[in-house]
């Protein structure tokens, strides 16, 4: 993540947290200016509901999606920069909201997906604070299917759990990121001699125990002749350490190693689990492979291994400050022969409209079918690819509203809350609006009504119609409940009764 997006994130919180201190809006929501010009252009960004006027995240578009496109579910975590609230949101390939878990005044969710615990699908994601500089302090977030919250997993040592990634194992270990501000003499790379900087420190803990399994800290291993960041602009104190190293990828080699990657030395390193040591390096100024044409990375984001011999990378290409070292930003397919110590780009995907080079962040997800989907990192787009490279589903949030990885996969949620309800007077009846934050199976609403709360009959009916389904009714109550079923009419929960208004 880079330093000005940061800084931007961190200034849009101070000043929704004291508008929440003094009690104007809602926390999170763009709000308290609604008769001003700017608030009403950014509430058109937002999304509303009725029946939640507690969630306004930011609206996302489906430009382009084909038309054989099965139905899915696009997993995103909205940085909170722009207008709306930042969260945990869930769409469908239609287009419409699922489920959204929004930010809280000081603490984000980020590297939102979906992953599988002994066996079963969970949601994951970091939540805490995000630090000037681009990285993080909180703890990692596992959640059933129901949306409840069934592990906190902190770091050990003293550090705290940073955004850029957690990646759950087959033998139920949790693989987390975290920085370590450490006071350090700089002065032979240009910095002051009291200066500060940030290692990158791997971490490997027992999901059920909490028990610490494994640490690495990149300043045992990697030298200041690696990186690609000139120690300038100010960095080197302790109010902005020197991220030499910029730990942004964790994942199992497949072997019992780990392969780390790092975003400022453009390189990815295998690393001994046993021993801690590097077994080798994969671009940067001391990779121990050739690099073919056009498999070269810079400022990279989300290595990610896929069997023995193929990995994908999202290519940044730009810091944001630097000269830019390509045009564009790219998802890559490399083919690694570790006989020969070459690595060879296979495919590489590119933004098909807007020429994108994002300053941070960003994700390639290889699909099962050989097809890619790619999280564009700062700016607002996703898109999917067939393994032809055909785009098949292209995105776009709230401009403003990037997130740092983006997913796509099957879902089934079951929330454990009711469904929520409001009801509206219009001529000759009434509105009533039904939404259920997180459930995949509905298929129906039902209506009730009646004068008082206990005593309702049914009054109406509708198909599900995106996240929020309003339903004409022809009585004005004064009392409303919404009843959901599922595609075989089953009943799945009803909401309390709500008075109209």
């Amino acid at each position: 993540m880079d330093e000005t997006w940061t800084r931007r994130q961190l200034l849009k919180r101070t000043g929704m947290a004291a508008a929440a201190a003094a009690g104007i809006g809602i926390v999170g929501c763009t709000a308290g200016n609604a008769s001003s010009k700017k608030g009403d252009d950014l509430a058109k960004n937002l999304q509303h509901f009725v029946s939640r006027p507690d969630l306004t995240p930011p609206k996302v578009a489906l430009r382009h999606l084909a038309p054989d496109h099965k139905l899915q579910y696009l997993f995103l975590g909205i940085a909170n920069s722009g207008p709306g609230q930042g969260g945990a949101m869930i769409m469908d390939t239609t287009g419409g909201l699922v489920w959204f878990g929004p930010d809280t005044t000081n603490q984000s969710k980020m590297d939102f997906q979906r992953q599988i615990y002994r066996g079963k699908p969970v949601l994951t994601w970091f939540q805490g604070q995000v630090i000037i500089g681009g990285y993080g302090e909180g703890v990692a977030i596992i959640a059933d299917d129901s949306y409840q919250v069934t592990h906190t997993i902190h770091a050990r040592n003293g550090l705290q759990v940073d955004q850029h990634e957690l990646n759950i194992t087959p033998q139920g270990t949790a693989l987390f990121t975290c920085y370590r501000k450490v006071p350090y003499d700089l002065s032979k790379v240009g910095g002051p001699k009291d200066g500060w900087l940030l290692s990158g420190v791997a971490q490997e803990v027992d999901i059920a125990t909490g028990k610490l399994l494994f640490e690495w800290d990149s300043l045992d291993h990697i030298g200041f002749d690696e990186t690609y960041l000139p120690i300038e602009g100010g960095h080197g104190h302790k109010s902005k350490p020197y991220d030499y190293f910029h730990i942004n990828t964790l994942a199992d080699a497949g072997d019992g190693d780990l392969l780390i990657g790092a975003r400022n030395t453009w390189a990815v390193y295998k690393v001994s689990r046993k021993t801690g040591e590097i077994i080798w390096r994969l671009n940067g100024k001391k990779s121990d492979f050739t690099m073919g044409p056009g498999s070269e990375f810079y400022w990279q984001h989300d290595t990610r291994p896929h069997g023995p011999n193929v990995m994908t990378v999202f290519d940044d290409g730009y810091d944001g400050v630097l000269p830019k070292s390509e045009k564009e930003s790219r998802a890559l397919i490399l083919d690694i022969d570790y006989d020969g110590m070459l690595v060879m780009l296979r495919k590489q995907f590119t933004h098909p409209g807007a020429l994108v080079l994002a300053k941070a962040m960003g994700n390639a997800q290889l699909l099962p079918d050989g097809g890619m989907f790619v999280g564009w990192g700062t700016n607002p787009y996703f898109s999917e690819f067939s393994p032809d490279g055909k785009l098949i589903l292209d995105g776009q949030l709230t401009k403003g509203d990037p997130t740092y990885r983006s997913f796509i996969g099957e879902w089934s949620g079951y929330p454990v809350e009711r469904p929520a309800a409001a009801a509206r007077r219009r001529p000759g009846g009434a509105t009533v609006y039904a939404s259920w934050n997180g459930a995949t199976e509905v298929a129906s609403w039902t209506v009730f009504a009646g004068r008082t709360q206990t005593d309702l009959a049914t009054v109406g009916s509708a198909r599900k119609s995106g996240f929020e389904t309003a339903i004409a009714v022809r009585t004005r109550g004064p009392y409303f409940a919404a009843e959901a079923h599922d595609a075989k009419g089953r009943t799945l929960s009803r909401s309390l009764s709500v008075r109209i208004t």
